[in-house]
């Protein structure tokens, strides 16, 4: 799966409102939920997508609430469609 350009990024990054790039090829979405226990019913959800992906985002919950995704293709050295089919399931299942 071929690294995609930074006008690549820039195009789905307008389609994807709720994410931003992050450093070192990334793409980051913050989450805030209603208390620890959705925020880790959430990462839960999260992780069955991804392990039926495989494809698997950095997942850090801090507060009590809070969640923040990064995604990347750790083995392309950069994003890829990957990253934004996951980024598009990863908000769904946040809606």
């Amino acid at each position: 799966m071929p690294v995609l350009t930074d006008a690549e990024i820039e195009q789905r990054l307008t389609g994807a409102e709720e994410w931003h790039r992050g450093e070192d090829a990334t793409i980051v979405r913050d989450l805030q939920l209603a208390d620890f226990a959705a925020a880790i019913a959430f990462v839960n959800r999260v992780a069955e997508a991804a392990e039926a992906a495989n494809h698997h985002p950095d997942i850090l919950v801090h507060g009590w609430n809070k969640v923040r995704l990064t995604l990347s293709t750790h083995s392309q050295g950069g994003l890829t469609d990957a990253d934004f089919a996951l980024a598009r399931e990863i908000d769904r299942l946040a809606a």
